[in-house]
């Protein structure tokens, strides 16, 4: 009974000790002596604007006048975009199209679209530049492609624009399109060619291979071809050196007296002879004879049977014209179209411009 009154009054005493711990407040001490001043740090150095190259090309103020020069050219206006659902023009009158060719080498269905090549057809927003080095380099702008291009009409052919002007091979980008899509005539074992297509010629694009001093009708005459790749633009100068560097993304080309050209040549306005030969080619090749040819492509007879049907004019108004023509005659016609879809007046090659066509006007004299 004791022990238990004694462990009832240790507990008291152990409770009212509590209390007063929990509800005191402590005293502070006096202040401590104040620490000495730490050394002084170094100052740092000043830090370097890492994004001031990319804002120069990736904003607004640059990037406007480029859209609304962009905006203003057939690449982004016409209706050559129609045939971009087509398999076999997706490849350049397609966006979706020019993307799937240069990523997969073929074009999917769902590149055949009737898109026009937009900034990211010809530049790759995704894969991004092929190094941020700009100053060891060179800035690429992100192009789709730089790699040398195999010709649609023969893949044995391979074009590079590749040179001091352009380092990288900028203009391949540009080469992709601006190529022939059909080979010149080949004779029969009559020595005729039947012309069956309206749309007969290199197509709109063999700015490449005229430059490259190829795919003519190379007929003899007194004017001798110079060497494949001489001509001093696919030597010294290329598609971007002459058509952005004065007038950027309208890829109008540059004016004669501007830097661009006089720092190669003296101020030239135009091929001497061209225009004039044009004009007589033309007005050969529209009294041109052929024998005509039905809706199969059949040679036409007279009621006898064996007298042909003749028509004049193998091109006219600058179209082909469908029917049977002389090879000779052919030859001539193509030359004359390569050239006008070629739309340079000759400048792109002069030399092989000019025997083209003096060759051709002496075949059909």
């Amino acid at each position: 009974m004791k022990n238990l009154r004694l462990l009832g009054l240790l507990v008291m005493l152990a409770s009212s000790s509590l209390f007063v711990n929990c509800t005191s407040d402590p005293i502070a001490g006096p202040d401590g002596t104040a620490g000495i001043d730490g050394t002084d740090g170094l100052d740092g150095l000043d830090g370097l604007d890492s994004t001031a190259d990319c804002r120069s090309c990736h904003s607004v103020e640059h990037r406007a006048p480029i859209k609304a020069d962009y905006a203003s050219t057939v690449h982004a206006t016409g209706s050559s975009w129609a045939r971009g659902s087509s398999g076999s023009c997706a490849q350049c009158h397609s966006n979706e199209g020019f993307i799937d060719f240069q990523e997969m080498g073929f074009v999917s269905d769902a590149g055949k679209t009737e898109n026009p090549i937009t900034c990211n057809g010809c530049h790759n927003p995704i894969d991004g530049h092929r190094s941020f080095d700009f100053d060891s380099d060179g800035n690429d702008y992100a192009l789709r492609t730089f790699a040398p291009v195999s010709l649609i009409v023969d893949e044995s052919i391979v074009l590079d624009a590749t040179n001091d002007s352009d380092v990288m091979g900028a203009s391949n980008n540009c080469i992709n399109c601006h190529q022939p899509r059909r080979s010149g005539p080949i004779a029969d074992t009559d020595g005729k060619y039947l012309q069956t297509s309206g749309h007969w010629g290199p197509h709109h694009g063999p700015q490449s291979t005229l430059l490259a001093g190829i795919q003519g009708m190379e007929i003899t005459g007194t004017e001798s071809y110079p060497a494949a790749g001489t001509a001093g633009h696919k030597e010294g100068s290329s598609c971007i050196a002459c058509h952005m560097t004065e007038n950027g993304h309208t890829w109008e080309p540059s004016t004669a007296s501007s830097a661009t050209c006089t720092s190669c040549h003296d101020e030239k306005t135009e091929v001497t002879g061209y225009a004039a030969n044009m004009e007589i080619l033309a007005g050969q090749l529209a009294l041109v004879e052929g024998q005509e040819i039905d809706g199969d492509d059949n040679p036409v007879f007279e009621a006898d049977g064996t007298t042909p049907v003749m028509i004049t004019g193998l091109v006219l108004d600058n179209e082909p014209q469908t029917g049977l023509f002389d090879i000779k005659d052919a030859e001539a016609g193509w030359n004359y179209l390569f050239l006008l879809e070629d739309k340079s007046n000759g400048v792109h090659n002069p030399d092989y411009a000019k025997a083209l066509l003096q060759n051709s006007i002496e075949s059909l004299q």
